[in-house]
């Protein structure tokens, strides 16, 4: 496994991560939590050594099993990351998602990324987490209703604090991210990135490339669609968010699982899964620095950890991307 820097920090991580959201059990579907604990710890043993999560996955089921699956480990053994602003225990903020809890009472999840609330979220963070610090902590949405300056400044006490070792921003613009800059050293952003959905590369991996700011993509799988598993006809389970997303249209799955079979090949070529090319394929994208890839068993999280081990050629990476500009989706 390759480790790289986050920016101008002193954080080094895993070239694939463990992403940890479907493992809260929250717009997922249900979760064995026994296999999750395992998953994590399959992905440590092979090398996945950072494991990204947040306080809304699961209500705080995720950052609880993170704590589970990795308490005999030294810390220093582990990146821990999590998030902020996403509240479900308060009405103050924009509403995000009109949602169920993990017991299926209706709540709202708002956007709230005020310095009182941040103080609040970093402890009980902490608390579930098991650790006296986070290594890197990311606001998971902007907050329309709190200025991007406020955010940061309550962020760069924390850093001062040692309660957190670096701050980064999940689905920031460009403009967003040039202010948070002016306040705190950012050394990372989450946006969501994929072979289906390339909007990073417009401008927000480029300013992150000028600014060296390493960028964590979320859904390189496009939560799924890309392991050549879903079928058009696909029925999820109550509560998986895939049902309603414009991904998962059945045209929309045809279309890729047509690419993906020509993906085939060559994945098998190198011993690998259509799976594995994927993530490989973006871990290896210019300004990438971990992918984030989610696991709720250890196979998947074995499958995930030997993404990284092969290199395309320039001959099938010039194969891959004309079928990804061939590519014609509805969304």
């Amino acid at each position: 496994m390759e480790y790289r820097k986050l920016g101008n920090s002193d954080v080094k991580v895993s070239a694939v991560a463990f992403g940890a959201w479907a493992i809260g059990g929250w717009m997922w579907g249900p979760q064995d939590d026994r296999q999750a604990v395992l998953a994590i710890r399959k992905a440590v043993d092979l090398g996945v050594t950072t494991i990204d999560t947040a306080p809304v996955y699961g209500f705080g089921h995720s950052e609880e099993l993170v704590a589970e699956a990795v308490r005999d480990l030294p810390r220093d053994r582990v990146q821990l990351l999590t998030k902020f602003g996403m509240r479900w225990d308060t009405d103050k903020g924009s509403v995000r998602w009109e949602t169920a809890d993990l017991a299926g009472r209706p709540i709202k999840v708002v956007r709230n990324a005020t310095p009182q609330g941040i103080e609040k979220e970093i402890n009980d963070s902490l608390r579930r987490l098991a650790t006296d610090y986070v290594d890197l902590y990311q606001q998971h949405w902007p907050d329309p209703d709190t200025p991007v300056e406020e955010t940061m400044r309550a962020i760069e006490k924390l850093l001062k604090a040692g309660k957190i070792r670096a701050a980064g921003v999940c689905n920031y613009d460009v403009p967003g991210l040039a202010v948070a800059l002016k306040i705190i050293p950012l050394v990372s952003c989450q946006p969501p990135y994929s072979m289906v959905n390339r909007a990073a590369e417009k401008d927000i991996i480029p300013f992150c490339i000028e600014k060296n700011i390493a960028v964590l993509p979320y859904s390189p799988l496009q939560r799924g669609l890309l392991t050549g598993k879903i079928g058009p006809g696909r029925k999820f389970a109550p509560g998986d968010h895939r049902s309603t997303n414009a991904f998962f249209r059945p045209a929309n799955v045809e279309a890729v699982n047509r690419m993906v079979e020509e993906f085939r090949p060559i994945a098998a070529a190198h011993g690998a899964t259509v799976a594995q090319l994927a993530i490989n394929w973006t871990a290896r994208q210019k300004g990438i620095t971990s992918v984030l890839a989610g696991a709720r068993n250890p196979e998947q999280a074995q499958e995930n950890a030997h993404s990284p081990d092969f290199i395309l050629s320039d001959g099938e990476i010039n194969r891959i991307n004309q079928l990804l500009e061939g590519l014609k989706l509805d969304l």
